[in-house]
Order: structure tokens, then C-alpha cells, then sequence
């Protein structure tokens, strides 16, 4: 008689995996490629491992595909035009799924993913432009939500219909504006009494 399968999964598994790989870089055991970073002259190493470069980013993949064997079992990979502090929050990132950065870097960080095309931080970027951009708008909307009410002298009128406005003259509303009235306040009680 067969029982049945059951599926062993582990949550933690994935976290465990990233944090030990981040661990052995840090400490430069088992790293098996040095990536050479320079940008107007300031120049870095950072050891790593090429099966995390290449499962993160293609470009890593394609490098480490096509090169042919070296006499010894480490290669070097060079990296014109990137900066020190922006390659090391993206080995960060691909070894741990997360780095913080400022704001004013993230296009930057955009801009490495996009040229080591490493697509989930790639993502990521766009995400928080996205999340940075849609913040502004509204800042922007209530700034001028609040600008427009201090013109009009008080909040912005409901567009229902009330029992008083429409009991009001025709003529009262619409010939004679008063002091501080906007055009979209004048048009909104002419559409009420139509």
C-alpha cells in the first residue's frame, strides 16, 4: 500500500542559504571570483562567489559562462565607471535581499542594476521610485488642496444639494459674488440651481 506524498518546505531555508553566503563573503572563505571596481580613480576589491553573481545578475552570468579556464581556480572580473560605494550595496543586496541606501542614490542603484542587469533589484528600484514619486504627488495635491482653501475663506463646499441652497433666490447666488469667491465655487452653485 502507498501512503501518500507530503511536501517538506522549509520558510526559513532561503534566509538561512542568503545569511550563510553573506557570512562567507564577508570573510573571504570559499570566494572563488574578485570583482575590481574603479570610478575616477577610486578603486576597490570585493571577493564573492561566482554561483550568487551569476544567479542575480546576468551579466555576471554571461561573463562567468563565456570565460575559459585560467591557471588558477579564482577569476577577476573589472568594472569601469561603477562606483565603490554603489557596487558594495549591490553585493549587499544580492546577498541578503535588502541594503539601504539614500535617496538621492537610488537612481544610481537603478542605473547599476540595470547595467549588471540584475532584475529583482531592478524592481526593487522601481518600487520605491514609484512609492517616492506617488509620496510627492500627494504632498503636492494637499499643498494645493490647502492653498485652494485658504483662498476660498473656508473649506470647499459638498457637491450634494442641501435643503437651504435650494431655497435660496436665483439671483443671489449667481449675479453678486462675494468677496473671496472662486470661479469653481460660482459654477458649482450655478450647476445646483439648473
Amino acid at each position: 500500500m502507498e501512503s501518500n506524498p507530503v511536501l517538506l518546505e522549509s520558510k526559513s531555508s532561503p534566509i538561512n542559504l542568503l545569511n550563510e553566503m553573506q557570512q562567507l563573503r564577508l570573510l573571504g572563505h570559499l570566494c572563488d571570483v574578485t570583482v575590481s571596481v574603479e570610478y575616477q580613480g577610486v578603486r576597490a576589491e570585493f571577493p564573492a562567489h561566482k554561483a550568487v553573481l551569476a544567479a542575480t545578475s546576468k551579466f555576471f552570468k554571461e561573463v562567468f559562462l563565456n570565460e575559459k579556464p585560467v591557471d588558477g581556480p579564482r577569476s577577476n572580473v573589472f568594472l569601469n565607471e561603477v562606483q565603490v560605494a554603489d557596487f558594495a550595496s549591490f553585493l549587499e543586496f544580492v546577498y541578503t535581499a535588502r541594503v539601504e541606501v539614500e535617496e538621492d542614490r537610488v537612481q544610481r542603484m537603478l542605473e547599476i542594476a540595470e547595467k549588471l542587469k540584475c532584475l529583482d533589484l531592478s524592481e526593487t528600484c522601481f518600487q520605491l521610485k514609484r512609492q517616492m514619486l506617488e509620496s510627492v504627488l500627494l504632498e503636492l495635491q494637499n499643498f494645493s488642496e490647502s492653498q485652494n482653501s485658504e483662498e476660498d475663506g473656508t473649506t470647499r463646499p459638498s457637491t450634494a444639494p442641501t435643503a437651504e441652497a435650494e431655497q435660496e433666490p436665483l439671483d443671489s447666488s449667481v449675479a453678486t459674488p462675494g468677496p473671496g469667491a472662486s470661479p469653481e465655487g460660482l459654477a458649482a452653485k450655478s450647476k445646483e440651481k439648473m
